[in-house]
């Protein structure tokens, strides 16, 4: 159990009690047991393998990502009602919370980093956020303290300070936003109740059946405690096995629920079915439903005046109906964007940039879930600094949507390389996918045989083909050496 001190000072609070009087101060104190403090952690990592290396990431690569999720993390922790600057101090105590956020990208995202792909900035926003929510839901007001604490429990942080003594009223302590109200704890004793006939609620053993372990239940059940209380016959039972009837492998049953459990709680005939019909008339293709809940189960849970709103706003764009089906059953995250906060803002500006916001709404939605002033403006700012104007820039982002969601640590990286091979940057004009393939699993490697053998193919030709077109066209330079 979670005991505390009897005295609770928050860290905001606390700076200014430290400066203002000469009496001893405690931060927050803690003391609870190791398998049970960051148990969140254990629930998003068991989804894998964990016995992805580290060694197998190249050391910029890690760098680079390093800085991501320190963007996120500060980003998440302005979201929570820190200023700039407690950020900031938060993040540059947490190195081991970054090194473990870096380490679980790694291991959810194993198998891209096995065949040498990259994570886009938007990708590592999504595999980080929901595990920093859950984390919150779980620690509230003292989730500084657990991540500058990482791997180890807050411990006891006395603070001496030698000004004018002023009088601190000392009020009996009550629980932090981290300690579970009591409806929660109700839902969570529940998961774990033991039964007459000694087993777990039929539910609970269902659920553990489908793949999910009882630690992946609670925290559910603590974002989401009516997830405890959902019948096996009347709820969750049918909408799993109408995920099953669409084809949805039963190995993503436990991850769909994880990401949206209120999916359990929609009626099937009066809104789960409705809404999948809507979506189909507005353009979903019926055949990829599957694919399309695996990706973003949170759709089916959007209200008809917002689905229709983001549809209207593609065709607005110009896009057809047939485009329209594509870019939803490819992304249909993109539903949850608000079409006057995020997609009408990036709309305006990528035109400004002379870019046919329709090929690239089509070619890469994910562009306009990214932030105006933290990732688009950077990124402009990025080129221009190296030498592009602005009329290059946007021919890159019109032959490469995805451009922009890399992070500047990647781009800059990327750069600092293409600096070496003495290429022109107008190869980068022409083929701005350069910034999308691994440096250490693709362009170090191509680039030092090519240089090795003596000749020189342009950029896309380097990267672009298959490793046999790739040996193809070395010998066909090397021969065009040898008769000239």
């Amino acid at each position: 159990m979670i005991s505390f001190m009897q005295l609770r000072i928050p860290n905001a609070k606390l700076a200014f009690l430290s400066r203002t009087s000469r009496v001893p101060l405690y931060r927050i104190v803690l003391s609870f047991p190791q398998k049970v403090f960051f148990s969140a952690a254990k629930y998003s990592e068991s989804e894998v393998d964990g016995s992805f290396s580290l060694r197998l990431v190249p050391p910029t690569l890690v760098a680079a990502e390093k800085e991501e999720a320190k963007a996120v993390l500060t980003l998440f922790l302005k979201k929570q009602g820190l200023s700039n600057a407690l950020a900031a101090r938060a993040i540059n105590r947490s190195e081991s919370f970054i090194d473990h956020l870096v380490s679980r990208l790694h291991s959810v995202h194993k198998s891209r980093y096995l065949v040498g792909r990259e994570l886009t900035t938007i990708e590592i926003r999504d595999a980080l956020i929901p595990y920093l929510e859950a984390l919150h839901e779980e620690y509230g007001s003292i989730l500084v303290d657990v991540v500058e604490s990482f791997p180890n429990p807050p411990v006891v942080e006395k603070i001496e300070e030698t000004v004018e003594k002023v009088p601190i009223p000392v009020t009996p302590a009550s629980p932090p936003s981290a300690v579970l109200d009591s409806k929660k704890l109700k839902a969570l004793a529940r998961v774990t109740d033991i039964g007459p006939t000694g087993k777990l609620p039929p539910h609970i053993l269902y659920l553990v059946e489908l793949g999910m372990d009882i630690e992946r239940i609670r925290v559910i059940t603590r974002k989401f405690p009516a997830f405890a209380y959902y019948s096996l016959e009347g709820k969750i039972k049918p909408v799993v096995e109408f995920l099953l009837d669409l084809g949805v492998p039963r190995s993503q049953i436990p991850t769909i629920l994880s990401k949206r459990p209120q999916l359990c709680g929609i009626s099937l005939s009066d809104n789960l079915i409705p809404t999948m019909t809507f979506l189909e008339e507005l353009g979903i293709d019926k055949e990829q439903w599957a694919k399309v809940i695996y990706r973003f189960p949170a759709l089916l849970t959007y209200s008809r005046p917002k689905l229709r709103a983001t549809v209207d706003f593609l065709y607005e764009m110009g896009l057809s109906a047939e485009c329209v089906s594509k870019v939803l059953t490819r992304c249909p995250n993109i539903i949850s964007y608000s079409v006057e906060d995020k997609l009408r803002p990036a709309t305006e500006y990528f035109r400004s940039m002379g870019v046919d916001v329709g090929v690239l709404l089509y070619r890469c939605p994910q562009t306009f879930g990214l932030s105006i002033e933290a990732n688009i403006k950077p990124a402009t700012k990025f080129f221009k600094e190296k030498g592009f104007s602005m009329t290059e820039i946007g021919t890159m982002v019109s032959r490469y949507g995805a451009l922009y969601t890399f992070s500047l640590a990647k781009l800059v990286l990327k750069w600092e390389f293409f600096l070496t091979m003495d290429y022109p940057r107008a190869e980068l004009v022409k083929f701005p996918q350069y910034f999308g393939y691994s440096l250490e699993e693709r362009i170090k490697p191509r680039f030092a045989i090519m240089t090795d053998k003596g000749v020189r193919l342009l950029l896309n030709q380097m990267l672009s083909l298959s490793e046999d077109g790739f040996n193809k066209a070395l010998k066909r330079k090397l021969q065009k050496l040898i008769d000239n």
